[in-house]
């Protein structure tokens, strides 16, 4: 039985869910159901105020957050992609003027991905938007709400981490 108050958009993958359930399978769905529903809401903005789409903005994100560049697999890795999505996406990106490929100095056969100056004002400008829209998302919570939601979710990463339940994090 799907929780009341709920509208049915907000309890899509919870619907199957029954009273008999275990309480971690509720969870889990409840936590996927928010996720995609946030995620899609970011997905829907981004096309319609930028024109992009999450992937991009995520690459890019992680591209800011390392100036000097990143090699296609590190990419990979930290946004949970294949390389040959990664590979599309900076080929994409590439073409626009976004970013660039740089020889690494320490490895001749590597290529580091960076921000161009452009795509570095052109991100700036989608994140401070993107951080408008995301504690737009969230205002349904206090802050001490959000607090502890964070606590706990920590909690729950750190357990999974320390008992080696994850291939990767």
């Amino acid at each position: 039985m799907a929780s009341k108050g709920l509208s049915s958009a907000a309890t899509d993958l919870e619907t199957r869910v029954t009273d008999e359930d275990h309480q971690a399978l509720k969870l889990w769905l409840r936590l996927l159901s928010c996720t995609n529903l946030i995620s899609g809401e970011i997905r829907r903005r981004l096309r319609g105020k930028f024109g992009t789409t999450l992937a991009r903005f995520d690459l890019m994100a992680q591209l800011e957050r390392a100036p000097k560049g990143l090699r296609m697999s590190e990419l990979s890795k930290r946004l949970m992609v294949s390389s040959g999505n990664v590979t599309g996406l900076t080929d994409s990106l590439e073409a626009e003027g976004m970013v660039r490929r740089v020889a690494d100095p320490s490895d001749r056969r590597a290529y580091l991905v960076e921000l161009t100056p452009q795509g570095r004002e052109v991100f700036r400008e989608m994140a401070q938007v993107h951080e408008v829209w995301i504690t737009e998302l969230f205002e349904g919570l206090s802050r001490e709400d959000k607090q502890a939601l964070y606590d706990l979710l920590g909690k729950l990463k750190r357990s999974l981490v320390e008992k080696g339940r994850l291939w990767r994090v």
